[in-house]
């Protein structure tokens, strides 16, 4: 019997772009015969090629690594338009420089959330050497490999920041290690105890080594990738939800991830996981019953509620309702008027 029908399905509307919810709660199933050797005896013919008529997918066959990978410019992946297996700049600019003593370089994704919510954070506690200019790098259209990012950050991914109270200048990298950078710097966000701060540093990189598989895997396959493959979005569906139990048993207990203290572990997490547990995230809130994680969600709202935290999320943003959108942040001011 063919299996590559139960490898492939399509998710929501079918749209690449964007899924409705419409294709209902996720539950597990067995692994695809086709994907995992295991599931079918090892004597078992390969299975003929999927021609069933009026199926999307009947024209293709299961895919054969071929001994040497090369590149496809136009795998019709949505960004496969900024996508390369080479680093290095594309062309030559120089990053803008603005007043203050710290210059970030970032779009708000949830990397680059973390950031500006941090800054803002450090701002609002009263730590005006925090101050900083917010640039916009539009990375849909390339802005990360211009000469002068990749000099800030050669791994070419936002956020960056560059610390100008220093000599040489300090460029900061990967946004765990900003966060560490300025609670480091500041003082604040991050415990003095070595018990309590171990206990932040362990969710922080716990966020940092757990986030790919919600974004690059979930959400890639899920909302993103051109084709719907079953497979793939069972095994990081499974993944995903897993990681928000892990946060639902943490948060059962504690006000915050590290304990009774709001910290860098807490910056770091909630840009992801409190905007899928709020159904925005990839709109895979029905699909993964988000609702089942009451405790993540109690946190998320608190989180939410911060006037930093409200600010941060604006910052570097240019999409949906205008109120919200800050697209480059250089003063308070610029922030008068927006709502998140």
């Amino acid at each position: 019997m063919p299996t590559e029908s139960r490898c492939r399905y399509s998710v929501g509307d079918g749209d690449s772009d964007s899924d409705s919810g419409g294709a209902g709660h996720w539950t597990p199933r067995p692994l695809c015969p086709t994907t995992h050797p295991a599931a079918a005896p090892a004597t078992s013919p390969p299975d003929p090629p999927h021609t069933n008529p009026g199926d999307p997918m009947s024209d293709e066959t299961a895919y054969v690594p071929p001994t040497v990978w090369t590149w496809n410019k136009n795998n019709g992946g949505q960004f496969a338009n900024i996508n390369r297996p080479v680093a290095g700049p594309t062309k030559d600019a120089a990053l803008p420089v603005g007043k203050h003593p710290l210059q970030l370089y970032s779009m708000a994704t949830p990397n680059g959330v973390k950031a500006t919510v941090m800054l803002e954070e450090l701002l609002e506690a009263g730590h005006s050497g925090a101050e900083y200019d917010a640039w916009l790098i539009k990375i849909n259209e390339g802005d990360q490999f211009t000469s002068g990012y990749v000099e800030a950050n050669p791994n070419s991914k936002i956020p960056v920041m560059v610390d100008h109270t220093t000599t040489p200048p300090t460029r900061v990298f990967e946004s765990g290690s900003i966060l560490l950078y300025l609670a480091e710097k500041f003082g604040a966000f991050l415990p003095k105890t070595p018990a309590e701060r171990t206990e932040a540093l362990n969710w922080l990189f716990w966020q940092m080594g757990s986030a790919p598989y919600l974004g690059g895997g979930f959400g890639h396959f899920y909302a993103y990738a051109p084709i719907k493959i079953e497979y793939a979005i069972d095994r990081f569906a499974m993944e995903t939800k897993r990681q928000l139990d892990v946060l639902n048993r943490n948060l059962a207990d504690r006000e915050y991830m590290a304990g009774s203290e709001y910290s860098i572990a807490d910056i770091a997490i909630w840009p992801w996981y409190g905007a899928l547990v709020k159904g925005i995230a990839y709109s895979a809130g029905e699909f993964l019953s988000v609702h089942e994680y009451t405790h993540v969600i109690r946190w998320t709202d608190q989180i939410a509620a911060r006037p930093a935290v409200k600010r941060g999320r604006m910052i570097n943003k240019v999409w949906g309702e205008d109120g919200s959108q800050v697209a480059e942040r250089h003063s308070a001011s610029d922030l008068e008027g927006k709502t998140p």
